[in-house]
């Protein structure tokens, strides 16, 4: 059975021994650099789908999320929220 860690750069193992790694190049990058912070944004695939992996660098720090490309719209939908509150200088509470 395949399992993945956060990085879903492809770890692959069969359960027995330590997962080997698969390198899957991204199928499209994108950089932004904000002061200090460098966010990375790939779109990759792997054996479940596709994903957007991102990643925040602040000197040498890294942390990534992952968005599988079926939820990018919400995804999107939900900054543009987030950007439309701060641009009306108001905000309102989410509902979850």
């Amino acid at each position: 059975m395949p399992f993945y860690d956060d990085d879903t750069e492809g770890y692959r193992g069969n359960g027995q021994g330590p997962p080997s790694r698969q390198h899957n190049p991204p199928l499209h990058t994108e950089k932004l650099i904000s002061d200090r912070k460098v966010f990375f944004l790939d779109l990759k695939e792997n054996e479940r789908g596709r994903v957007v992996k991102i990643t925040e660098d602040v000197r040498g720090r890294r942390d990534t999320i992952m968005v599988p490309v079926e939820t990018l719209r919400d995804f999107i939908e939900a900054l543009q929220k987030i950007e439309d509150a701060h641009d009306g200088g108001g905000g309102t509470r989410a509902d979850y």
